[in-house]
């Protein structure tokens, strides 16, 4: 035989054995789907009882005791490593898979909002609570009941095909995502300081938001920018008071006030670049005076600041602090501006959104995902995606007939379909298998990192 010929059968045995190889793993790969998908049904009632039971016992953020310490007793029953107390209630758990991979993260927000719940259901929230000092009504206005819900049943689905699973699986429940109570650290930024992103060190991490207006069952998600920066606005115009009727005695702050509101719109209209993000300010309070005939002696404002682009948001900071400043000097008052930063944009991984889109469109259909637009809310999963690749998406949980009607997240009708949230279990679970099948591959080929 010559070496033509024999190289060339070395190459067909090769081939051969690459092919049979890829064939074995796509078969592995199938039988490990249709498992993920005969778990879930049989999971689903169950998952509905944990979510119900969230819902009627709903905590305000870094409060979030009784939630954390049944999905601590959950998570030790499937016989993961779990640590509790992280960022005051949070959970950090690893399940360790029965072969060599990645460390996939995956993350659910367990915290409620200081809302009165106005849906007749049988499972309600009556709860009430204390607010930054005031009596408040309790409600899962946002649906973190069923992230919770959703990430138990994916880590018992997943804790029951261990030996399937290459690498290792890190679940975080997290408490605070809406933020934390005046004086206190909490959240994301809180769950990182104390660790749960070592040991091991993920690497990616997937979320995901149950969302009204989308219609039930279909998954919205982007790449790159997702969900803005929000930044919180505080600013104080110091005049000098005096009477109603003689103005010009004195320099009146709500008047200032009154033009600094106008101003601050300049700066998203003629002072950024709108071809290149979006962005908003907005004045949400302003309080100044007791009495019809006083002008006071200074007016406080509050506001929000929202931006995708980190050098925007800089531009934005510094011009908000000028204009400010220079229409106060322009009457004779002063003002004091006060900005903090409080979330990132959220912004997924090109790579790996590219990369994991595909594990979306075959578990939820291809004609039920598409390009989600960017929100102007805001996201603390962005701490996360700032250390590791991450992806976020969004999964719809109102009927086809109420799109037009439904009520948003953070309202007190806010209402979640329930047979949409199975697909998010089985959305995560196959995440995980996929990653760990493709992600070494990608990160080979220029990764996600």
């Amino acid at each position: 035989m010559s070496l033509h010929r024999i190289n060339f059968h070395i190459a067909a045995l090769v081939c051969s054995s690459f092919c049979t190889l890829a064939s074995v793993q796509a078969q592995g790969l199938d039988q490990i789907r249709t498992g993920i998908d005969t778990r879930s049904k049989a999971i689903e009632s169950k998952m509905l009882t944990w979510r119900r039971d969230f819902h009627q016992n709903p905590e305000l953020g870094n409060r979030e005791n009784r939630t954390g310490k049944i999905v601590a007793e959950h998570l030790k029953k499937l016989g993961l490593d779990v640590k509790t107390g992280v960022a005051y209630t949070g959970v950090v758990a690893v399940l360790k898979g029965g072969k060599p991979g990645p460390v996939v993260a995956l993350r659910a927000d367990m915290d409620a909002l200081p809302v009165s719940e106005q849906v007749n259901l049988p499972f309600a929230s009556k709860a009430r609570s204390t607010y930054n000092g005031q009596e408040v009504g309790v409600m899962h206005a946002c649906g973190h009941d069923a992230h919770t819900a959703m990430l138990m049943a994916v880590a018992e689905i997943l804790s029951e095909m261990k030996s399937d699973i290459r690498g290792s699986v890190k679940f975080i429940f997290q408490p605070a995502e809406e933020g934390a109570p005046e004086g206190e650290e909490g959240g994301a930024e809180l769950m990182i300081k104390q660790g749960a992103l070592e040991n091991p060190v993920p690497d990616a991490i997937f979320g995901l938001h149950v969302f009204a207006g989308v219609e039930t069952s279909k998954i919205t998600f982007r790449p790159g920018p997702t969900m803005a920066a929000v930044d919180y606005l505080k600013i104080i115009i110091k005049g000098r008071q005096t009477h109603g009727a003689k103005p010009w005695a004195g320099i009146d702050p709500i008047v200032v006030s009154s033009q600094v509101v106008m101003g601050l719109q300049t700066i998203e209209s003629r002072q950024v670049d709108v071809t290149k993000e979006p962005s908003i300010i907005t004045i949400g309070s302003m309080h100044g005076g007791v009495r019809n005939n006083i002008i006071p002696d200074s007016v406080e404002m509050t506001g929000t600041i929202r931006s995708y682009d980190d050098e925007m948001q800089e531009q934005m900071h510094s011009r908000i602090k000028q204009t400010s400043e220079y229409i106060a000097k322009a009457s004779g008052a002063s003002a004091d501006v006060r900005i903090r930063k409080q979330y990132p944009a959220t912004v997924n991984d090109e790579k790996l959104t590219a990369l994991m889109s595909p594990t979306l469109q075959r578990v939820a259909g291809e004609a039920n995902v598409r390009n989600a637009q960017k929100q102007t809310g805001a996201e603390d999963f962005s701490f996360y995606q700032k250390k590791i690749p991450g992806m976020f998406f969004f999964l719809g949980i109102t009927p086809k007939e109420n799109l037009a009607t439904a009520a948003s997240n953070h309202s007190p009708q806010f209402y979640i379909d329930e047979p949409g949230l199975i697909v998010g279990v089985r959305a995560l679970v196959n995440l995980v298998f996929d990653y760990a099948a493709l992600g070494k591959t990608a990160q080979a080929a220029g990764g996600t990192k």
